[in-house]
């Protein structure tokens, strides 16, 4: 996202990289951090941060940043975080981001590949009860935010088309 804005992560920013993403929230609390990069609906490190004292402020690209960062990376989706997803939130916030994918090694067998994407899809409800990151986590959305379903391992192929998301 930052050079989709021109900008260079290692130049224009003073990046700390973390063994623990949970001590992020305390970095930014101490002053060690200025802010904080995070990822995911529900992400902890946010929630943390909308908790404290000083709560949080969302920065986020505007309409015409995320049009140049998606010409620059179309991989990168228009996304909405929903109103009230972090303590303090109240209005919905746009955005842009990629969906989490399981990779795998290229050889992996159809068979396995295809249990794998069954048991993690068949309970799409259940997980997304448990934990508020995993409503995102869809057959549908896999198959939206793949660059191009070629790159669908055949295994998962053959599992999304028995469910309907793939032709």
């Amino acid at each position: 996202m930052l050079d989709g804005l021109g900008l260079k992560q290692d130049e224009d920013f003073k990046s700390i990289y973390l063994d623990r993403a949970g001590d992020g929230p305390a970095m930014v609390q101490d002053g060690r951090a200025a802010a904080l990069w995070g990822a995911g609906i529900g992400w902890p490190g946010f929630t943390t941060m909308a908790q404290s004292a000083g709560g949080a402020r969302f920065i986020v690209p505007d309409a015409g940043e995320i049009a140049r960062i998606r010409e620059k990376h179309s991989f990168l989706k228009p996304l909405t975080v929903p109103a009230n997803s972090y303590p303090g939130q109240t209005a919905a916030i746009a955005s842009l981001g990629s969906w989490s994918f399981v990779l795998v090694r290229e050889n992996l067998p159809d068979e396995v590949a295809y249990h794998l994407a069954r048991t993690l899809h068949s309970i799409e409800a259940k997980f997304c009860e448990k934990l508020a990151q995993a409503c995102e986590t869809t057959a549908a959305n896999t198959v939206a935010a793949a660059p191009d379903v070629k790159l669908i391992h055949p295994g998962v192929l053959k599992y999304f088309r028995e469910i309907g998301v793939v032709k």
